[in-house]
Order: C-alpha cells, then structure tokens, then sequence
C-alpha cells in the first residue's frame, strides 16, 4: 500500500532538515579543500560537487530501501516487482526526482525574477507535482514510475 501524500510530503520535508547537515559537512569540506575564501567563489563547482554529494546519498541509502526520514515515516522505496532497488535503479530514481526543481528553474533561468518570485513559481511547481501523484492508480510520484520504483507503507520493527 502507497503511504499518504501527506505522510510522503512530510517525509520530504524532514529529508530536507536532515540535508541541511549534509551540505553543511559537504560544503565545509569543499570549502576546506578548494581554499575558497569568499561564499561566492566557485559556486558553480560548490552546486556539483553538492549534486553528486546529494547522488551518493541517496543512491547509497535507495539501495538500501530507505533513508533515516523514510525509517522515521515508515515508507521504503522498492522496484515494481518490490524487491530492493539495485545502484542502478536508485541512481536513476534519483536524476528523475530533480524534476521537482528543474523544470521551473530552467524556466525561470532567462527572467531573472525576484527571490519571491522565483520561490512562488518554484513551491506551485512542487505543489502541482505533489497533486499530480494523485492521478496515478497506485497514487505514485512521477519520478517513481518513471524510474520503475515505487514507495510502500512499511510496519514498524518491533525489538
């Protein structure tokens, strides 16, 4: 069984909080390691070397079934026929899941809009995304079904 969109937006957001360390280690590391003396010296780098952080991560903890936000939410992530996903898989289920950002990005790239502005298009796209799951028979994000993977509702193990 699918878990809620609710539930699966929630977990989202609590993957956010928990990045926030990753890319606060990432960006120390890289910051360490490039002598950038500046915030704004080699940004473009900084964004790729987080974008492949960010891969590892999820690649690793996908092939794994879940992430400590999806143990804490009770969701795994498993291919269609619900076995494990393999490094494969979770590498492509994570290039899919940027398009909750990219699409709006790009469009927003050529207008130079405010911070407001941006952030309007970019949470209505993630908003429109979330409602579009809700179209799916089994009620799957995009990213999922594109990527061949699908969350499921997992009981607590109980010690």
């Amino acid at each position: 069984m699918a878990p809620s969109l609710w539930r699966r937006l929630a977990c989202l957001l609590y993957e956010g909080l928990l990045l926030f360390g990753v890319v606060f280690v990432a960006a120390y590391l890289f910051g360490t390691l490039s002598q950038t003396r500046h915030a704004m010296d080699n940004r473009n780098s900084l964004q790729a070397f987080l974008f492949v952080v960010f891969g590892i991560y999820f690649t690793w903890f996908w092939s794994r079934g879940q992430t400590l936000a999806m143990k804490t939410w009770h969701i795994r992530v498993l291919d269609r026929q619900g076995q494990p996903l393999t490094q494969w898989r979770a590498l492509a289920r994570y290039l899919l899941s940027w398009l909750w950002f990219l699409p709006p990005l790009a469009v927003m790239a050529p207008f130079h809009l405010s911070g407001s502005e941006s952030a309007v298009i970019v949470l209505g796209w993630i908003a429109v995304w979330a409602v579009l799951s809700r179209f799916h028979p089994q009620q799957q994000f995009w990213h999922d079904v594109l990527a061949g993977t699908r969350l499921v509702s997992c009981a607590p193990v109980k010690s």
